[in-house]
């Protein structure tokens, strides 16, 4: 008997879709072709540079050239915590922290010490691409809780509690929202905790976006709106949207001591600890003000409002206005079966296809958020590529018939 070469398990993980795309736009770009790219979640701003020179002084740090406890450097796991009460009102101290190798380590081991084989977990879509996979290597079953534009992507407590069983182990709670920019309310967070502490649920919350919400929204921890959730919630956040440090890899993981021990002792086996670099530069960014992140957010702000005009211009398009992080999810169901350049596509997939070959624009289709007839496009872009991008996507969605 011939044994496969790699493990079912592993073979049923699916490539990271949106760095998937933004890998070909830039081959294409490589060749000579002027892609533009809204592909990847992240801002086009360096780095701060007071960051930077903390990452510097780290090299010329001799402790930092050595092995450092693997849940992170203690003053770094400190900051953290400060950091958290500082912006969410939640108040942990250093051990119930864990630095992970950037935000998707954090989710990935969130679920791996929570979740037993056959354990839900309540996924609402559109869905960020990395949870399923995460879900799945956990032996966990994820089960959809779907929502549309007609929601703004919001998911309600009917929904959730429709899609509960008594297999239900988990709540994946995610505001502001990646892929489609959507921010719950303060009373629809309460109200979605209460349930979820009703129930006896345990909530993941992805709060990476907490920093870049927009107009009158504001961004709630489901952590301190529902204080009865007590000890059965895991928060997941880092230092890659706020700082414009996604290269840096540098993420965390809050929540009960018992499951931050566990996590701990999964990381000091999987990777050990994070970089000392990374690490004494995370520590910069969290400890410092929010003074840079507030520049960014004003040009994410102007950049928002341009990509949802441009995109309700194009007919066939329909583009919910997103309240934060930074991406738009514009239904492209009204352009679907429709000639365009002798094709018709009838997928998100398809069309994403003939975008980015015919118009040079590379996007990410639904299909990888869990619901297609969409797209998923970044405005983590400058200001002219945005206009001239979205240009030449209505310029050839026009020719639809």
């Amino acid at each position: 008997m011939t044994r496969p070469r790699i493990s079912a398990r592993i073979s049923a993980i699916t490539e990271s879709a949106t760095l998937a795309v933004d890998a070909k736009a830039k081959a294409m770009k490589a060749a000579g072709r002027p892609v533009i790219g809204f592909g990847a979640g992240e801002p086009d701003f360096p780095t701060p540079d007071y960051i930077v020179e903390a990452a510097i002084e780290a090299c010329r740090t001799p402790r930092f050239h050595k092995y450092t406890p693997a849940g992170g450097l203690p003053e770094l796991k400190q900051a953290i915590a400060e950091k958290t009460l500082r912006d969410s009102g939640l108040e942990v101290d250093a051990a119930q922290v864990l630095v992970t190798n950037g935000g998707k380590q954090a989710v990935y081991e969130a679920f791996a010490t929570l979740l037993d084989p056959g354990d839900e977990v309540l996924v609402v879509a559109p869905y960020w691409t990395t949870y399923p996979e995460a879900i799945k290597l956990a032996g966990g079953v994820q089960v959809d809780v779907v929502t549309d534009e007609s929601t703004g992507y919001l998911a309600s407590v009917e929904q959730l509690e429709a899609a509960r069983t008594d297999r239900t182990k988990v709540l994946l709670f995610v505001s502001p929202s990646n892929p489609t920019g959507a921010v719950y309310s303060p009373g629809q967070v309460e109200a979605i905790g209460r349930w979820a502490a009703e129930h006896g649920l345990w909530v993941v919350t992805d709060e990476i976006y907490e920093h870049l919400v927009y107009g009158e929204a504001r961004f709630t921890s489901i952590a301190t709106a529902v204080p009865e959730l007590g000890d059965r919630v895991v928060v997941l956040n880092g230092v890659a949207k706020t700082y414009a440090m996604t290269g840096w890899r540098v993420g965390w993981l809050i929540g009960p001591k018992d499951v931050v021990k566990a996590a701990t002792n999964l990381q000091s086996h999987a990777t050990s600890n994070v970089s000392n670099v990374a690490q004494a530069a995370a520590l910069a960014a969290v400890s410092g003000d929010l003074s840079a992140v507030a520049r960014m957010r004003e040009a994410f702000d102007r950049r928002r409002q341009t990509i949802v005009r441009m995109l309700n211009d194009i007919p066939g398009v329909v583009c919910p206005e997103p309240f934060g992080a930074f991406y738009v999810y514009p239904s492209i169901k009204g352009l679907l079966g429709k000639e365009i350049r002798g094709r018709r596509p009838q997928t998100s997939g398809e069309l994403a296809e003939i975008v980015l070959e015919e118009a040079e624009v590379a996007v990410v289709p639904g299909e990888a958020f869990g619901t297609p007839g969409y797209f998923r496009l970044s405005y983590a872009l400058g200001d002219d590529d945005l206009v001239e991008g979205v240009s030449r996507l209505a310029k050839l969605l026009g020719e639809a018939h």
